[in-house]
């Protein structure tokens, strides 16, 4: 198999040994246009960003679904099976809420007074 490899090489014309020289010469000139791109800062720097704006969007993803997870899970609490409100959950949650406002009003009244 070396001798037939050889017997080809040796039978190439002068030709057809430039003709290859030339398009090695192609590739090798592309292959180093296409590591110049990708190691340029900007290609570096877009690269960067396109990650981190896709970790930002996944975790942003996760929190809105956790989140609204919990909402449904409070909603259930106010609201029965059929959407009607229970008020029986609902009027004591409702005084709670009264009751933290007025405490929180009348601290900032004793502040100022």
């Amino acid at each position: 198999m070396g001798e037939a490899s050889t017997k080809d090489k040796s039978a190439r014309t002068t030709a057809q040994i430039e003709a290859d020289i030339a398009r090695t010469r192609t590739q090798l000139a592309a292959t180093l246009d296409e590591l110049a791109v990708r190691v340029h800062p900007s290609t570096i720097g877009a690269q960067v960003k396109a990650k981190a704006a896709a970790a930002v969007e996944e975790k942003a993803g996760r929190a809105y679904v956790a989140a609204n997870g919990v909402v449904e899970k409070v909603r259930a609490q106010f609201v029965d099976e059929k959407g009607q409100p229970r008020k029986e959950r609902i009027v004591p949650a409702a005084l709670v809420g009264v009751g933290v406002l007025l405490l929180v009003a009348s601290g900032r009244k004793r502040r100022k007074g």
